[in-house]
């Protein structure tokens, strides 16, 4: 696997753990112990765990953490939605933060494949 800062979903996925960050500073006071935070922890938790899993050996090993934070991005999305219905992000706001969330979803599915085509690959014997 190449170094986690040459993956696109680790790119997408700090960014999006940028913005959610900035966005949940925005949060009433009263969310900053609830909505906010547990937006904070699952947005950072997104690309922490892409580079932990790019530096791990074994596909198993990479495809449990890679895992984990699709996890954490589906959890972002739906305290997205949350935020949007509670009227603490705006409807432009929102749509932002998700088209970087799909984004990075769409390159989660291509690394998965790959990963999982990695895993399935015949081994070749050795000359």
């Amino acid at each position: 696997m190449p170094p986690y800062r040459d993956l696109k979903v680790w790119q997408h996925a700090k960014k999006l753990s940028v913005m959610c960050a900035v966005a949940a500073k925005r949060f009433p006071a009263e969310e900053q112990g609830a909505l906010a935070d547990q937006l904070r922890r699952a947005a950072y938790s997104i690309p922490l765990n892409v580079a932990e899993g790019a530096a791990r050996k074994g596909v198993r090993e990479v495809r449990r953490f890679l895992d984990t934070a699709r996890g954490s991005l589906c959890e972002v999305q739906t305290a997205l939605e949350i935020a949007r219905e509670m009227s603490y992000l705006s409807e432009e706001e929102y749509q932002q933060l998700e088209s970087v969330a799909t984004e990075t979803a769409k390159t989660f599915w291509g690394l998965l494949r790959k990963v999982d085509q990695t895993a399935t690959r015949p081994l070749t014997p050795r000359p």
